[in-house]
């Protein structure tokens, strides 16, 4: 099938889908006319690449974690424990980011309690510290 057959059948744009085959996720067969030819089988390594993506991973990770995963006649699926400590990195690191926005948030939540507590009766206050010197 050609590029734009893989993006309808599996939601992801051919720009996405060129991505991928850039980043060795892909490797579809090429004709003698230079298109692309991609198999059945390419549609769930798509399948497969896009919810490790919406899991967090990035594409370096998901080309390391891609040779754990077989096809289950729906999408790819994990094949081998072995990619488990990767799995766990990648948690970690995610629930570090996560604690960090919070952690942020927290801090702009704190500036907002403040602000809203002043008096917003002189907005001159404010002008005095935008302008430009």
């Amino acid at each position: 099938m050609r590029i734009g057959e893989l993006s309808r059948l599996t939601g992801a744009s051919v720009r996405s889908l060129r991505y991928y085959e850039e980043q060795g996720l892909l490797r579809p067969l090429r004709r003698p006319s230079g298109y692309r030819e991609y198999r059945q089988q390419d549609a769930a390594t798509v399948r497969g690449i896009r919810l490790m993506l919406a899991a967090g991973l990035n594409t370096a990770t998901i080309s390391e974690l891609l040779p754990c995963m077989t096809d289950d006649g729906e999408a790819l699926a994990p094949s081998c424990a072995g990619m488990l400590p990767d799995l766990n990195r990648e948690r970690e690191r995610l629930s570090n980011a996560a604690a960090d926005l919070l952690s942020a948030r927290d801090r702009l939540d704190a500036l907002i309690q403040t602000t809203s507590q002043l008096d917003p009766a002189d907005s001159s206050d404010c002008d005095a510290i935008t302008a430009p010197r």
